[in-house]
């Protein structure tokens, strides 16, 4: 498909933050009654969570506004834009530590990794936006700094912090997809994760290509303990973010980074 820019011989721009629509559109004419652009996005992020990112359009968006779709293109100039827009809003909900709290930054950033996997659990449709868009909006930044901030204070050589960023977050990015694509296949079936996760296991077990591999990891997991499926995600994410942590420890201790 022919973006809108491309067939006007546009530059895409990098960001819809880096220009000021709040002036009020590009179009002429009035601005559309009862709409602004906080009402649009949060539209839009209801739409993304109750139908997947596939199923969005402006047309779409329109219809759960009860307006025309010219009325919410007079806000934005494109869907990529309102895709950027909810991006930002969703980190929004985001728990951020006070600057000078003075707890330990262990603490703070076992708190930043848990609320962010369960931002992308919660919007399953995050995940892909994640890397698309530069996310530099107001509530992506404070998360950032946020980020920043924490893993400042670990001992780390300046050099080091960012692959200490690196390694968390796209840990818990990469959890948090997975446990969120799980989460909404369960959903799809019915069943309850428990049922789904055991039913699964009893049927690949008896496959015999597989039940080698299956059978091992099925006893790593009786190792690890665990009665429900929540718990063995709670029990695997809190290790691991663990093992993050103490390699941090150990890099400090060791004056490298």
């Amino acid at each position: 498909m022919v973006r809108a820019d491309q067939r006007s011989g546009k530059t895409p721009r990098p960001s819809v933050w880096l220009e000021d629509r709040e002036r009020g559109g590009r179009r002429g004419g009035d601005r559309p009654s009862g709409l602004d652009r906080g009402r649009i996005t949060e539209a839009t992020v209801r739409l993304l969570d109750a139908e997947g990112l596939e199923k969005f359009s402006m047309r779409r968006l329109a219809a759960e506004l009860d307006v025309t779709a010219m009325s919410v293109y007079w806000y934005v100039d494109t869907k990529d834009d309102l895709l950027e827009l909810a991006l930002d809003r969703a980190f929004g909900e985001l728990a951020l530590p006070e600057p000078e709290s003075g707890a330990d930054w262990r603490d703070e950033l076992r708190a930043l990794a848990r609320e962010y996997r369960a931002l992308l659990v919660r919007h399953s449709w995050l995940p892909a936006l994640v890397g698309r868009f530069l996310n530099i909006g107001p509530h992506a930044l404070r998360f950032s700094g946020a980020v920043q901030r924490v893993l400042g204070r670990t001992g780390l050589p300046e050099h080091g912090v960012t692959g200490a960023i690196a390694a968390v977050f796209q840990f818990v990015y990469g959890h948090g997809t997975v446990e969120g694509h799980f989460r909404a296949r369960v959903a799809s079936t019915g069943l309850t994760a428990d049922e789904y996760h055991h039913r699964a296991m009893t049927e690949v077990l008896r496959d015999p290509d597989a039940s080698d591999v299956i059978g091992r990891s099925a006893r790593i997991m009786e190792a690890r303990g665990g009665d429900t499926v929540e718990e063995m995600l709670e029990r695997d994410f809190t290790f691991a973010l663990d093992l993050l942590i103490a390699g941090i420890e150990a890099m400090v201790a060791r004056g490298q980074g």
